[in-house]
C-alpha cells in the first residue's frame, strides 16, 4: 500500500472543491458550505463616538467598540457593522429586513437616534428579531420605549472590580460559563433599575461600593427577544474578556428568531364544521 494512500472520499471532495467549499455573496453574503444551515446575522450597532473623540478610548478600541464586538461573535455569526453618523444610522429597512440580531452600544449621543429609525428597530423585534441591549444602551431610545419605563439607575465610574454572578446556571446564556465573572475594572451601577420585571435573570453583578445590580436581563416583546447586559463601559477593555465574549455569543443564540409559525389575526374561519352551528 502507498504510505501517502488518499483518504476515502478526499478525491471527491478536491475534484467539486469550488462547488462545495463556499458560497460568497456582497454585503450580507455568508459564507457556508452548499447545503449547510445559513448562520444567525447579527448587525451590531455602536454609536462610536468616544473612540473619535478621545485617545484614551480610541487606545482601547482602535476600531471601535462594534469591531470588537463583531470580533468576539465570528464566526459563529454572519456579522455587519453599523453606526451613528451613517445614512439612517446604518439601520435602513433592507438591512433591518436581513437581521436577525441587533446589538446596541450607545451612550453619549441617544437624542441624536432618529425616531423613524427607533420605530423601525421597534417593530422588527416586536416581528422577531432579537435585540442586545450593552451598557449604557439602558438609557437609549429603543430600550426605553420597548420597557415602558425610565430605566434610570444609579452609576459611579471608580474603575474598581465588578463581580458577575450566574443566578440562572440553567439558561442557555449562561452556558459554558464559571459561577461568576471576575472583571478587574469597570463602571459601577446599581438599583434600582427602573425596568419591568425580567422574564429571564441570568446574571446579579456585585460592586465593591456595596452595589448589587440585575445585569443580564430577558424579556419578550411580541415575537421577540430583548437581552440587556451591563458590563462594557468604553473606557476598559471588557469586550476582549473571554468570558464577557462567551456571553455576547450564547445572547445572540438565545436571541435569534425561532421559525415558529407565522401568526394569524382578525376574523378566523371555525376549525370544525360543528363550530358554526
Amino acid at each position: 500500500m502507498p504510505c501517502c494512500s488518499e483518504v476515502p472520499g478526499s478525491g471527491f471532495m478536491q475534484r467539486n472543491r469550488k462547488r462545495l467549499l463556499f458560497s460568497v455573496g456582497t454585503g450580507y453574503g455568508t459564507m457556508m458550505m452548499k447545503g449547510a444551515r445559513p448562520l444567525p446575522r447579527v448587525t451590531v450597532w455602536n454609536e462610536y463616538r468616544h473612540e473619535q473623540k478621545d485617545q484614551a478610548i480610541r487606545e482601547v478600541y482602535p476600531k471601535g467598540i462594534h469591531d470588537a464586538i463583531k470580533q468576539a461573535l465570528e464566526p459563529q455569526f454572519e456579522v455587519h457593522t453599523a453606526t451613528l453618523d451613517e445614512a439612517e444610522h446604518g439601520l435602513t429597512e433592507e438591512v433591518l429586513s436581513r437581521t436577525d440580531v441587533l446589538t446596541w452600544w450607545g451612550h453619549m449621543a441617544h437624542e441624536e437616534v432618529d425616531d423613524q429609525v427607533v420605530e423601525r428597530v421597534h417593530r422588527r423585534v416586536l416581528e422577531g428579531m432579537g435585540l442586545l441591549v450593552l451598557h449604557s444602551g439602558h438609557f437609549s431610545k429603543i430600550f426605553k420605549k420597548l420597557m415602558g419605563t425610565s430605566c434610570n439607575l444609579k452609576w459611579r465610574e471608580d474603575g474598581l472590580n465588578e463581580r458577575l454572578w450566574v443566578v440562572n446556571p440553567g439558561h442557555p446564556i449562561a452556558k459554558g460559563l464559571p459561577l461568576w465573572i471576575d472583571l478587574p475594572h469597570e463602571e459601577a451601577y446599581g438599583e434600582f433599575f427602573d425596568i419591568p420585571s425580567p422574564d429571564e435573570l441570568v446574571f446579579v453583578s456585585w460592586f465593591p461600593g456595596g452595589e448589587v445590580f440585575r445585569s443580564g436581563a430577558g424579556f419578550y416583546r411580541g415575537r421577540g427577544r430583548i437581552f440587556y447586559f451591563r458590563p462594557g463601559h468604553e473606557a476598559f477593555p471588557t469586550y476582549y474578556h473571554p468570558e464577557v465574549k462567551q456571553v455576547l455569543v450564547n445572547a445572540c443564540q438565545w436571541l435569534a428568531p425561532t421559525r415558529g409559525p407565522e401568526p394569524a389575526f382578525g376574523w378566523s374561519a371555525p376549525l370544525e364544521t360543528n363550530a358554526a352551528k
